[in-house]
């Protein structure tokens, strides 16, 4: 008869978040990534950080760089799934011709709704997160083909925000087809303020509106504000 052992022995009791030592090592090496830099951590200090050996972390990931793409793509999951949801709907109402009105039932509240409900959920992701992965982005090795499936789902997030703000009548803050674009950068402005120290809970909320009011639609901000949270509400999973 065969039996299993109770396998290798950590080094120290797991004291990270996780259901399995997968999970774990993503969480050391996520917090050693932003702490320290990519480039100066070491599979044995992700190693280190779990409390297993080099080689039991080899079991999981065969290169740093398989971690890191795991964490670069769960940085966009959440708000590309609900991006996609909410450009998957059918929008209540559309821009009409003339005075768009911004009242509760007004077609424009509708269609800023939209963008506004996925700039707050995609920005609460990035705030939330136990580590502020977004500022990885900018590592030069975030930009290698190795990583081309992440810089594929960004640039469809950035394109559904693209296609939600370009329902929007374009103003003198923000001309035709920058309306989306404008958003988007503003949610990932977050990162560098979360780096900063400057985030509060409010911040999500904050850059959504930034949005809205930089699209000159101020005075119906209570409004939309309402319709995205019924949006978020309903399409959240």
């Amino acid at each position: 008869m065969t039996t299993t052992g109770p396998g290798r022995p950590r080094k120290q009791q797991p004291s990270r978040p996780g259901a399995t030592a997968r999970e774990e090592i993503l969480d050391a090496a996520a917090e050693l990534f932003t702490t320290q830099g990519y480039a100066n951590t070491s599979t044995r200090s992700i190693a280190e950080a779990v409390g297993i050996r080099q080689s039991s972390l080899y079991h999981h990931f065969n290169h740093k760089d398989d971690i890191l793409e795991v964490l670069l793509a769960g940085t966009v999951a959440g708000g590309l799934a609900f991006a996609r949801r909410v450009g998957a709907e059918v929008p209540e109402l559309a821009v009409i011709d003339g005075d768009p009105g911004i009242d509760s039932d007004g077609p424009t509240a509708a269609v800023a709704a939209r963008l506004h409900a996925v700039a707050l959920y995609d920005g609460t992701q990035l705030c939330n997160a136990r580590w502020n992965l977004g500022v990885l982005y900018n590592l030069p090795e975030a930009r290698s083909t190795r990583f081309e499936r992440f810089m594929a789902d960004r640039q469809e997030l950035r394109g559904l925000y693209r296609r939600l703000g370009a329902d929007l009548p374009a103003n003198g803050w923000t001309g035709a087809g920058q309306t989306g674009e404008l958003a988007f950068r503003l949610v990932e402005s977050l990162v560098n303020l979360r780096a900063d120290g400057l985030n509060t809970p409010d911040s999500p909320l904050q850059a959504a509106d930034a949005g809205i009011v930089l699209c000159g639609l101020i005075d119906g901000l209570a409004a939309i504000r309402t319709r995205s949270a019924a949006i978020v509400a309903r399409l959240a999973s």
